[in-house]
């Protein structure tokens, strides 16, 4: 068990994929940190999670990365713990928030997986990250409105890295959203404990926008998977969901989507794909091994 390890390196090291050759994080403080917290929320906010399995089926089989929309800081709780105890999700948090407390916060939010991004630049360093976790067939979570929505006086926005990431790995953008944690406490008023629920929709492939102009698919891409995190949010149909009020300065892609639907997949499906695809790479080179040896 090691209690002191920097937190920096646990940034490059594996946890929960198939992979385990960089060294994988001690599951301990996170384990103790599900029963904690996940035991005060339940008590607290009677939370539950609806349509886990859209995530479970991903578990040995592919990479996922989890989006979801922002409203509090107890999003990301949230995220983690209605994928825990059989999965851990990396989350991608503000890199100033790993500094705290004289760099407690950050060994605690690294023993859980979680890794920094710089704000509003092309942060290569945890893109690159962020892919390779995804290629070991571990979760990774964002959150593309970059902050809390109603807490800062920015204008809300779409950032589009989640698409880039989810096609450089190749690998399914799993949207999901979390009701309930924006009636936590309001700016001026009381803490309160509503009831929360985390909900989990269906994945969605960036190839499957591949229909549009090259500069136009990643923006578009996370454009859609936003939209399906506020249907869920809501209760409505993606459809029924008015982006353009959501995000006022950015491109309205509903016309494109109600002449162009893009196509439904499940989480099941996708990872059958996935463990059938790996298995025919896993035989042809099986086979050119053999052949190897046979010359």
């Amino acid at each position: 068990m090691s209690l002191f390890l920097k937190y920096s390196a646990m940034w490059d090291m594996d946890l929960g994929g198939r992979s385990r050759e960089r060294g994988e994080i001690p599951h301990w403080f996170g384990n103790l940190a599900w029963i904690v917290v996940g035991g005060l929320c339940k008590l607290l906010f009677r939370y539950r999670v609806d349509n886990r399995q859209k995530l479970r089926a991903f578990k040995g089989a592919s990479g996922a990365l989890v989006i979801c929309n922002h409203t509090s800081f107890f999003d990301v709780v949230f995220m983690y713990l209605a994928a825990r105890p059989s999965q851990w999700v990396r989350l991608m948090g503000r890199d100033s928030l790993f500094g705290n407390a004289h760099g407690l916060l950050g060994q605690a939010l690294s023993r859980v997986g979680a890794f920094p991004v710089k704000r509003d630049t092309a942060d290569m360093t945890s893109i690159k990250r962020a892919v390779r976790m995804l290629k070991n067939d571990e979760l990774v979570g964002i959150l593309p409105e970059g902050t809390r929505r109603g807490k800062t006086d920015r204008v809300p926005s779409i950032h589009a890295g989640a698409s880039v990431i989810a096609r450089m790995a190749k690998v399914p953008i799993l949207p999901m959203t979390v009701r309930g944690v924006e009636r936590i406490k309001s700016k001026g008023e009381r803490v309160h404990f509503p009831k929360v629920t985390v909900d989990y929709g269906d994945p969605i492939l960036v190839s499957d926008f591949d229909f549009l102009p090259k500069e136009e698919r990643v923006e578009a891409c996370t454009w859609y998977a936003m939209r399906e995190c506020f249907a869920l949010f809501y209760g409505k149909p993606a459809a029924e969901v008015d982006m353009t009020a959501l995000f006022p300065e950015t491109r309205d892609y509903a016309p494109v989507f109600a002449e162009h639907p893009i196509p439904r997949h499940t989480s099941e499906a996708l990872a059958e794909a996935a463990r059938a695809g790996r298995a025919e790479k896993e035989a042809k080179a099986a086979m050119k091994t053999e052949k190897a040896k046979g010359e």
